[in-house]
């Protein structure tokens, strides 16, 4: 017969509830350690692809932006045939500025809906996972 067994009464295959809790509290560290190594891991990954959909966007809208002036100079040139091409280019600028004011407003609209900016849901639902845990320990 070995010390070991002698050291702890012969129980090697008992342990106290304190030891228990300590491993199981051990276990719960370890685990939350690699869920955030794994949710660094892949955000890292998301972040990477985000950044490379970001620049993909940034490109469209450049060359979307070169098109729709183009349109607009076709506009005024097209107006032009008709009206003095200063005067052309005075209506269609009118317009523009016209429908910006309307983009501006709906979006204004569109930002007051969204305030205040705290996740209500996420956050009722951590809330409940708090009180369920706090039940749950209790016993």
């Amino acid at each position: 017969m070995d010390g070991s067994s002698e050291t702890n009464g012969g129980r090697d295959d008992q342990r106290t509830v304190g030891e228990l809790v300590q491993q199981a509290s051990q276990q719960l560290t370890e685990l939350v350690r690699e869920e955030i190594h794994l949710a660094q891991l892949e955000l890292r990954d998301k972040a990477r692809h985000a950044g490379k959909g970001a620049g993909l966007f940034t490109g469209a809208g450049l060359l979307a932006f070169y098109g729709v002036a183009t349109l607009i100079t076709t506009a005024v040139l097209l107006l032009a045939l008709a009206i003095e091409p200063w005067l052309a280019a005075l209506v269609v600028a009118l317009v523009l500025l016209a429908a910006a004011g309307i983009l501006a407003l709906v979006g204004k609209r569109q930002v007051d809906e969204a305030l205040p900016p705290t996740p209500e849901e996420t956050v009722d639902s951590v809330q409940e996972d708090v009180r369920y845990l706090k039940e749950r320990t209790n016993r």
